[in-house]
């Protein structure tokens, strides 16, 4: 799974610590658990993480290109610790440059120091200092905030509102040394010392932030209580502390962990590395700060997007055959009237529909499993001509196009029809468009082992014609124009590459615009297009079938009938709750993608849908809202001082919760009449979000007309408007969102 960082445990430098449990019992029989990182390593791989132990020979470039995070936990001599006895814990001068020049390109480093750090013969110092940190030689004692009143095993105190810190409460240092913030020291040619560096003098002020002494140097990512400093040539920085000592502890105030963003890469420093062994792993909340920082260094891919390795001989020759079909029916769309005929210059017409079947032809070959349905594609354009181009019936040739049968990751389909694009144009225009089946291994065994959903397609764009130059991102059978429709569809196509890409430039941008610190995770699954993308095709494979189970007072799919349309967004959200639950019960079970479903959810339920289409009975919009309005009444979600803030902890919980007002709604909707479900439903929506002043239905029954008719009638086109903070929001987003339309990936 690449869209997940590749872990490296560096043990070729006499490390104290190594990932594999038998070299750990090894070196120390008696106590394994004191050189252990196995559950460490253990709990990466649960999150999706690859872990490997780089055990001999240097960090050249070439082992660091294999790494999205390096970890090189607490070198030593054997005289002060057990070790992994492999190599020297001095890191040469060449090793040095190599791991500077990896994080300045992008990549991870992770670094676990010691108390007394100058004692134990490595070099961690001359490599900490380029990039601005030092370790201070000393030990933390705090009598007043020690774990089991020990008075050296210090309890940390939170220094930052820091994203990376969320879920952090509590942290314990077992016999810890101190940072500082220094200026970054620049690459050396020498030969790296066998004695420590020597640290600067240390001051009240340096202790916690040290001074910006270039103006290149970047400020976006400085807190209070972080530092800025040049480093190599071009390679920004700038440094957040993020755990201190507490203010009676000696030191008082010193910094214990500290995030630093170098160049493109980022670093993290602890001044101590038992606090992630097999025996300390479990205290407080080490596990998601361990899980936080690995994730928060990682480098994401450069190469990440939809089109990677799609650059062979035979991709080019299908898009050039696919460029002459596209540029023939853009050229007959303009000549189509709404329902798909072309009632003037018919003969042009005719003689384009013949180039189409023509250049259909000449594609066919690169398809081969859907050499049944291209054929009769072409006999649906012949005989359209032969009928004088009236209104289009495709239904022969939908008849046999069966995507939901050949559910192959990276199967490709060329598919025409006529027909309308939802949230797109809403006229039969014909149209042309060359998909990718998106169907990974991981997503095919969870299909067949549980969330079965023999509908769902998850594709991806190569190419299309105008119809998709929109918001558009299904491709629906129910959509093409036939003389009769099928008693039933057996299969529906979702564009997993747009959604995602659509989700992350909206929910970036309202992250930035409403001051949100990101938890690493969402921050990682806003900055990839691969992890996105996967995470919506999880998300919607729950979410589909979850529209056919459950305790359903009236059809699952509810477009078909004419109801008041927040019957519509409790519906899908519903289904969107649902997967939420399910994604966190995956994500117990180690399925590493469930975890962003959560935050892709929670996202754009937020962040997207409120602000994106008219208002006019917008249901998913209202779901968002209802969501948002929830949460910020049981305080998960505030905004206080124009800042927006998410307890991390309760939103599981919160979402738990709201699912079980709707499907209490449901169940009880059952014994109820229609009428009186409609305003049960009505009463549960502006519970939390107010309807329009001038509502009928919020008056009552007494005020509602008697013909069903009228009372679906009366419903206002807003009937929920949007409250000031989103109609604030959609200003603000407004051409973030307009810049979705015809998104590519």
């Amino acid at each position: 799974m690449r869209s997940f960082p590749r872990v490296v445990f560096d043990e070729a430098h006499s490390e104290s610590w190594t990932v594999q449990r038998e070299v750990a019992e090894a070196i120390n029989p008696a106590h394994p658990d004191d050189n252990s990182y196995a559950r460490a390593a253990g709990l990466l791989r649960h999150l999706g993480h690859t872990v490997t132990a780089h055990t001999s020979g240097a960090l050249d470039p070439g082992v660091l290109a294999r790494a999205d995070v390096l970890v090189i936990a607490h070198p030593a001599g054997e005289r002060w610790e057990r070790t992994t006895g492999q190599g020297s814990p001095l890191f040469t001068a060449a090793e040095l440059d190599a791991v500077q020049d990896y994080v300045a390109a992008g990549g991870g480093l992770v670094v676990l120091a010691e108390e007394e750090q100058d004692k134990y013969g490595n070099n961690l110092g001359e490599l900490l200092g380029r990039f601005g940190v030092a370790v201070e030689h000393t030990t933390v004692r705090d009598p007043a905030h020690a774990h089991r009143d020990v008075a050296t095993w210090v309890l940390a105190e939170r220094a930052t509102t820091d994203g990376l810190l969320a879920g952090v409460r509590t942290a314990c240092f077992y016999r810890s040394g101190t940072l500082r913030l220094t200026t970054p020291t620049p690459a050396t040619a020498t030969p790296a010392s066998t004695a420590p560096a020597t640290p600067a003098p240390a001051t009240a002020a340096s202790a916690t932030t040290a001074s910006a002494t270039t103006s290149a140097v970047s400020t976006s990512a400085v807190s209070t209580s972080a530092a800025s400093a040049p480093a190599a040539p071009g390679a920004d920085v700038s440094a957040t502390v993020l755990l201190t000592t507490s203010p009676a502890a000696d030191p008082a105030g010193a910094p214990l962990a500290v995030a630093v963003r170098y160049g493109r890469g980022r670093v993290v420093v602890f001044a101590d590395s038992d606090l992630f062994g097999d025996d300390s792993i479990e205290d407080y909340d080490h596990r998601t700060l361990w899980g936080n920082v690995i994730t928060w260094a990682a480098r994401v891919p450069d190469a990440d997007g939809a089109s990677e390795g799609r650059d062979d001989a035979a991709h080019q020759a299908k898009a050039a055959l696919f460029r002459r079909l596209k540029a023939a029916v853009e050229e007959l769309r303009p000549l189509q009237v709404k329902d798909g005929s072309v009632p003037e210059e018919k003969e042009r017409a005719k003689a384009l529909v013949g180039v189409i079947a023509k250049e259909l032809g000449e594609i066919s070959p690169y398809f081969p499993q859907d050499a049944a349905y291209l054929q009769a594609a072409q006999q649906d354009l012949a005989a359209w001509a032969d009928q004088d181009l009236g209104v289009p019936d495709f239904r022969d040739s939908l008849d046999r196009f069966h995507p939901d049968t050949q559910r192959e990751d990276g199967l490709e389909h060329v598919v025409v029809f006529p027909m309308y694009t939802q949230n797109g144009n809403p006229h039969r225009n014909l149209e042309a468009v060359w998909i990718r089946t998106i169907w990974p291994g991981w997503l095919a065994d969870l299909e067949a082992g549980g969330y079965d959903n023999p509908m769902f397609v998850p594709i991806a764009f190569e190419d299309f014609t105008s119809g998709y130059d929109t918001h558009s991102a299904v491709l629906f059978p129910e959509t093409v124009a036939v003389r009769q429709a099928p008693e039933r569809f057996t299969w529906g196509g979702i564009f997993a590459d747009r959604e995602a890409a659509r989700f992350r430039r909206v929910a970036s941008a309202a992250a930035d615009t409403l001051r949100l610190d990101l938890p690493p995770e969402a921050e990682r699954l806003l900055a990839s297009q691969r992890l996105a993308q996967d995470t919506y095709v999880l998300w919607d494979l729950v979410h589909d079938r979850t529209h056919s189970h459950g305790d359903l007072p009236f059809d699952p799919f509810m477009i078909k009938q004419r109801m008041p349309y927040w019957l519509y967004s409790l519906e899908e959200l519903r289904c969107d709750l649902t997967a939420f639950g399910e994604a966190v019960k995956l994500a117990e079970r180690g399925v590493p993608h469930a975890r962003y479903v959560q935050l892709a959810i929670l996202f754009d339920r937020l962040f997207r849908f409120p602000i994106t289409g008219a208002r006019v009975r917008n249901y998913d919009g209202l779901g968002g809202q209802l969501l948002f309005a929830y949460l910020h009444r049981n305080d998960i979600v505030r905004w206080t001082d124009n800042r927006l803030s998410i307890d991390w902890d309760r939103v599981a919980d919160g979402v738990a919760d709201l699912r079980g007002e709707i499907e209490k709604l449901y169940r009880d909707g059952i014994d109820r009449s229609k009428l009186a479900h409609w305003l049960a439903a009505y009463e549960l929506v502006s519970r939390y979000v107010r309807p329009h002043p001038g509502s009928t239905w919020a008056q009552g029954v007494q005020a509602l007309p008697e013909e069903q008719k009228a009372k679906v009638d009366a419903v206002l086109a807003d009937e929920f408007p949007l409250s000031m903070f989103y109609e604030a929001l959609r200003r603000k987003l407004a051409d973030v969102v307009e810049s979705t339309k015809g998104l590519r990936a």
